[in-house]
C-alpha cells in the first residue's frame, strides 16, 4: 500500500526526461517532509515560505529546491532534530528509508539563498538508497515581524493542512530575496520568474513585511516607500544580464519559449505593474 501511494504522487507528473524525474522525486520528496512535520506538531510554531511554498499551494510553474520555513516567534535555541523520527516515519510509511543531516554553515555571517541568516538551521533530507536525490530544510529561527499567516490543504500523502505564508507576503519575501540576496556573480533568475508570476496574478506585494526584512538584512531600518522600492527594482534589473537569468530558471520550467520575451525593458515595464499593500 505504502508503494502504491509513492507511486501515485509520482504518476501526478509527465515524466519524459531525467530532469523530469528528478525534479518529481524532489517536489514528491518535500510533500511527504510536509506531511511528517505536520504528525509532529511543526506548523504549531512555524510556517511555510518561499518558492516550493508557492509550487505546492499556489501551482507557481517552476519547480523549486528547498522547503524554506520561518518560526512565528523568535526562538534562538530551536533545532529541528526532535522532529526528524517524524519525517523518518512519513518515509518509511511510504517504502523510502532517508537520512537527515544538519549542515554546517562555513561562514556565520553567509547568505546563500533567499533568506539565509547566520541564525537559520539547514538540514539535509536524502533518501538512503540515492544520496544524490536530495531536499534541503531551512528554518528562520529569529523571524523578522508584520506577517500572516493561513492554512492550505495537501491532499497526498494524506489530507492535513500546513501553516504558509500568505500570497502578499510571500510576494514581500521574494523581492527582498531579489534585492538582497548575496549571490556575488551569480544570478538567480527564479527570482524574476517569481516576480513576473506575482505580476500576472496580481498579487500586491505586502509592504511592511518588505520593510521588516529589509531592515533585519541591513541592520537599520531603511528609507522607503512604494516609489523608493520600485526604483530599487528598476535599478535592479538594469544591473543584471538577462542571459544569465534566463539560464538558471531553464532546468526548472517545461517550456523555455516563455522567456523569449523577457528583456531588461519587459522587466522595466512590469514593474509599473507592480501593486503594494500598506496595512491602516
Amino acid at each position: 500500500m505504502s508503494n502504491t501511494i509513492f507511486d501515485q504522487m509520482i504518476g501526478r507528473y509527465v515524466i519524459k526526461t531525467s530532469e523530469d524525474r528528478i525534479n518529481a522525486m524532489h517536489e514528491v520528496m518535500q510533500e511527504i517532509a510536509l506531511a511528517g512535520l505536520y504528525r509532529a506538531g511543526f506548523f504549531n510554531k512555524a510556517a511555510f515560505y518561499g518558492g516550493t511554498c508557492l509550487r505546492i499551494f499556489h501551482s507557481l510553474p517552476r519547480f523549486s529546491e528547498d522547503l524554506d520555513f520561518s518560526l512565528i516567534q523568535s526562538e534562538p535555541d530551536f533545532s529541528l532534530e526532535p522532529y526528524f523520527d517524524a519525517i523518518i516515519d512519513e518515509f518509511l510509511a511510504m517504502g523510502r528509508k532517508v537520512v537527515i543531516s544538519k549542515k554546517e554553515q562555513k561562514k556565520p555571517s553567509a547568505i546563500e539563498s533567499a533568506f539565509l541568516k547566520d541564525d537559520t538551521e539547514i538540514y539535509n533530507i536524502r533518501f538512503q538508497s540515492n544520496p544524490t536525490i536530495k531536499i534541503k530544510i531551512e528554518v528562520d529561527t529569529q523571524p523578522p515581524k508584520e506577517f500572516s499567516t493561513e492554512p492550505k490543504l495537501l491532499v497526498l500523502p494524506f489530507s492535513f493542512m500546513v501553516r504558509c505564508f500568505t500570497l502578499p507576503d510571500l510576494f514581500a519575501g521574494k523581492m527582498h530575496a531579489l534585492l538582497y540576496r548575496s549571490w556575488k556573480k551569480r544570478v538567480k533568475g527564479r527570482d524574476w520568474f517569481d516576480f513576473e508570476w506575482y505580476i500576472r496574478h496580481n498579487i500586491p506585494l505586502g509592504f511592511e513585511h518588505f520593510v521588516n526584512r529589509a531592515q533585519q538584512t541591513q541592520g537599520h531600518k531603511p528609507s522607503m516607500s512604494p516609489t523608493i522600492l520600485k526604483e530599487l527594482l528598476k535599478k535592479k534589473i538594469i544591473d543584471t544580464d538577462i542571459n544569465l537569468v534566463k539560464n538558471d530558471v531553464r532546468p526548472f520550467i517545461k517550456d523555455p519559449s516563455i522567456m523569449d520575451i523577457w528583456s531588461t525593458d519587459y522587466f522595466s515595464q512590469l514593474i509599473d505593474f507592480l501593486k503594494i499593500q500598506i496595512n491602516p
